[in-house]
C-alpha cells in the first residue's frame, strides 16, 4: 500500500522534490495537486477581507503582504497546508452596527494575541487540549463546517452586498443567467463534484485492495475554477482596469489610544477569544491529526503561539488580525494540499498580488462572481462537518449534536462548548456507581473503627 507521502500517480514525484527544500514544503503529490488547494480556503478568505476594506477601509495591499508572509511561515514551520484566516467574530463586529475603527480592529486582533500567546507560552493551550472530550470537539467542528455550509448556500442562492457585511445576504434571488448567475454556480459545483467527487485521497477496488484516486491529481478543480472568476471579473466590468495601481500601499503604524483598545478589548476580543481557542488551536490541531495520521500530532502551544506572534507583527501595521483555522484547512485538504507547499504557493500569489497592485487589487475583487466564492465555501465546510462522522457511540453523538446545536442556534461557539462540557460531565455522573462508592466508604470505616478498637484494647 501506498504511504501518505507517495505521490497520486506513478512517477509524479520524480524530479519534484530538490534536496535543498526544507521536508516541510517538499511536494507529498502533485504540483496542480497543490496548487488547487492553496485556493481552497479563498470562499472565506476573499469575502470577510473584500468586506472589511469596502466598509471599514481596511488596507487590502497590506493585509496580502502580511498574510503571505504568514502562509510563508506556517508552511515552514507546520509542514501541512496550514490556513491563515481572517478572525471572524472580529469582523462580524467590524461589520455590524458597532462598526469598529481600523485602530479599533487593530487593538481587539492585538489583545486576542496577547492572551494566545500568554496560553501557548505557558503550556496552558495544551493542557486545555488534552483535558476537552473529543465529542465537544467534533460538535465545534460539526457546527462551524455547517455555519459555514449554510453562509455558502445563501452565497450561491441570493445577492450579496459586501459593502455592508461578509455575509449581507439580500432578499434578492440570483438572477438564473449571468456571469455571476444561479447556472454558473451550479455548473462551477457539478465541476467539482465529477472532478474530485467526495474528495477521498483513497478507495477499495472490488478485490479489497486500496487504491489511490487519480482525479484529485489530474484535475486541480478549485483552482480551474478561481481562475474563471478571476477572468469573469474583466468580463463582467471592463473599466476595472483603469482603477488599478501599480505599487504596494505605503507602510503606516497604526496609532492605538487607550479609548480605541477599550473598545477593541470589549467589542471585537472578548467574543472573538473563545472561537479563536476552539476553532483556530484545539480543533485545527484534532483536525490535523485526523487528516494526517502519518505525522506527528501539531502541538497545542506551537499554534497558539502562532497566532500570537502573527499578530503581533501584522495588526500594528493594518494588517487584518488572522489566525488559523479548522475550515480553512479543511478546505485546503479538501481540492489537494497536503504539505506546506501548498500555504506557500498561496503566498506567492499574495505577496505578487499586494507588492504589484495594493490596495487598488479590492476593484477586481469586487467583481469576482459570489456564486462561485458559495461554491467553493461549501465543500469547505461540508469536509470540516465530516470530520464529525468518528463518534463511535450514541452518547458522544448526542453530547456532540448538542453542542453543535447550540452553537448554531447560538450562533455563540463558547455557548456550545459550555453546554457540551455541562451535558458530558452530567453522563459521567450518571455512569458513577454511587450504592458501590457507599459501601466501599462504609467498609472503610468499619475497618478503621475495628482497628482503632483493636489498639485500645492492646494499651488496656
Amino acid at each position: 500500500m501506498a504511504s501518505a507521502g507517495d505521490p497520486l500517480l506513478p512517477g509524479e514525484g520524480s524530479g519534484r522534490r530538490p534536496g535543498f527544500l526544507p521536508s516541510s514544503i517538499r511536494l507529498k503529490t502533485s504540483v496542480w495537486s497543490e496548487l488547487g488547494g492553496a485556493v481552497g480556503d479563498l470562499g472565506t478568505y476573499i469575502p470577510i477581507v473584500l468586506a472589511l476594506s469596502l466598509a471599514s477601509h481596511l488596507d487590502l495591499g497590506t493585509t496580502l503582504i502580511f498574510t503571505a508572509l504568514y502562509n510563508f511561515a506556517t508552511g515552514l514551520l507546520f509542514g501541512i497546508p496550514m490556513p491563515v484566516q481572517p478572525m471572524k467574530s472580529i469582523a462580524a463586529v467590524a461589520l455590524s452596527s458597532a462598526h469598529l475603527t481600523v485602530p479599533q480592529i487593530m487593538s481587539a486582533g492585538l489583545a486576542v494575541a496577547a492572551v494566545l500567546l500568554f496560553l501557548g507560552a505557558t503550556g496552558l493551550m495544551t493542557c486545555i487540549y488534552r483535558l476537552l472530550p473529543l465529542p465537544v470537539v467534533r460538535g465545534i467542528q460539526l457546527s462551524q463546517g455547517l455555519s459555514f455550509a449554510f453562509t455558502a448556500v445563501k452565497y450561491i442562492r441570493y445577492v450579496q452586498d459586501f459593502s455592508h457585511s461578509s455575509s449581507a445576504s439580500t432578499a434578492v434571488a440570483r438572477p438564473l443567467l449571468g456571469l455571476d448567475g444561479l447556472v454558473l454556480a451550479l455548473a462551477a459545483l457539478l465541476f467539482i463534484i465529477l472532478a474530485t467527487g467526495s474528495g477521498d485521497d483513497e478507495d477499495f477496488a472490488s478485490d479489497g485492495t486500496m487504491r489511490r484516486r487519480r482525479s484529485c491529481s489530474r484535475v486541480p478543480a478549485a483552482l480551474i475554477v478561481f481562475a474563471l472568476g478571476l477572468l469573469l471579473c474583466f468580463a463582467r466590468d471592463p473599466s476595472i482596469v483603469r482603477g488599478l495601481r501599480f505599487g504596494p500601499a505605503p507602510l503606516r503604524i497604526v496609532k492605538i489610544t487607550w479609548d480605541d483598545f477599550k473598545t477593541g478589548f470589549w467589542e471585537g476580543a472578548v467574543p472573538q477569544l473563545p472561537l479563536s481557542v476552539l476553532n483556530s488551536v484545539i480543533a485545527v490541531c484534532k483536525l490535523s491529526s485526523d487528516l494526517f495520521p502519518e505525522r506527528a500530532e501539531l502541538s497545542p502551544a506551537r499554534v497558539s503561539v502562532s497566532v500570537g506572534l502573527m499578530n503581533f507583527v501584522g495588526c500594528w501595521f493594518g494588517a487584518m488580525p488572522c489566525c488559523h483555522g479548522a475550515g480553512g484547512l479543511a478546505g485546503q485538504y479538501r481540492f489537494g494540499g497536503r504539505s506546506g507547499a501548498s500555504v506557500v504557493f498561496l503566498a506567492i500569489g499574495k505577496l505578487a498580488l499586494g507588492l504589484v497592485f495594493g490596495n487598488s487589487f479590492v476593484t477586481i475583487l469586487g467583481q469576482f462572481p459570489i456564486g462561485i466564492l458559495g461554491v467553493m465555501l461549501l465543500f469547505s465546510g461540508i469536509e470540516l462537518a465530516m470530520a464529525s462522522r468518528d463518534m463511535g457511540t450514541k452518547e458522544e453523538s448526542f453530547v456532540m449534536l448538542v453542542c453543535a446545536g447550540v452553537s448554531l442556534t447560538g450562533s455563540s461557539a463558547a455557548l456550545g462548548f459550555i453546554s457540551g462540557i455541562v451535558l458530558y460531565l452530567l453522563l459521567r455522573f450518571r455512569d458513577v456507581d454511587y450504592r458501590g462508592l457507599l459501601g466501599r466508604w462504609g467498609a472503610g470505616r468499619r475497618q478503621t473503627g475495628s482497628k482503632v478498637g483493636g489498639d485500645g484494647d492492646e494499651d488496656a
